[in-house]
């Protein structure tokens, strides 16, 4: 399987999965539907489903257009039905997707939404969260509380190290001063922020992470209680 970054709005990246034996495809949480059926288009793949991880207008609006484009099913969290738009097949925590050659295991990980979910391709290493964790960050509480984002912070954290983490913006940059401000003595937080800026200065997306580096470097995944990340959430919400 391959993973096509696809830039989005302001700073938002939607995710092609791309099986190379059959071309067959999925997009994960697709923003905008013109850039996804451009790059679809062009690169002559057949896109056969639409994984949502939450129902911010963000990560769902392009999904109208696209599934009228190629006839793709939505995918979708089944106690977010109601504001998935187009759902097709409603999936529960801790239940196996598996289609043609794609499988993914689904978890449940409030905390920025209600219903926000996560998909594993644990086959491939693969992990899409969406606005859950980012890359040297965590999401934003808007439905949730600082225990269930802690808690499926937790979640993620224990996943294979090798994971690779593909989030739903390109905020690293800007999460990289706040951890560095707060964790200025971590090592391979520097050598990462070295790795960062070199792509930066190239264009290119700084995702994927690997959960490894994620581990050492994020200090919301350092937190080792509540009460410490809720500190830590209030503090970068005023960064």
């Amino acid at each position: 399987m391959k993973v096509h970054i696809i830039p989005c709005l302001k700073d938002n990246y939607s995710y092609i999965i791309h099986d190379e034996s059959n071309d067959y495809a999925c997009v994960v949480d697709p923003s905008e539907a013109n850039p996804i059926i451009d790059f679809i288009k062009k690169k002559n793949i057949k896109l056969k489903y639409i994984l949502n991880t939450h129902h911010h207008y963000d990560h769902v609006g392009g999904n109208e257009l696209i599934k009228k484009e190629f006839d793709a099913k939505v995918i979708g969290f089944n106690n977010d039905k109601e504001r998935i738009p187009f759902i097709d097949i409603t999936l529960e925590d801790q239940e196996i997707w598996s289609s043609n050659n794609f499988t993914a295991k689904i978890f449940h990980i409030p905390g920025h939404t209600s219903g926000h979910i996560c998909f594993h391709f644990y086959k491939d290493n693969f992990l899409f969260t969406g606005d859950t964790l980012f890359s040297l960050g965590c999401g934003r509480i808007f439905e949730g509380t600082y225990e269930q984002m802690f808690n499926s912070l937790k979640i993620i954290k224990s996943f294979p190290e090798e994971t690779l983490i593909y989030c739903g913006h390109e905020y690293t940059s800007k999460n990289a001063e706040f951890c560095l401000q707060n964790d200025p003595s971590n090592s391979e937080l520097i050598k990462k922020i070295s790795k960062i800026n070199s792509l930066v200065k190239k264009g290119e997306p700084t995702i994927p992470s690997s959960l490894k580096e994620e581990i050492a470097c994020n200090i919301f995944l350092k937190a080792k209680d509540v009460k410490m990340f809720s500190k830590l959430r209030d503090l970068k919400d005023n960064f």
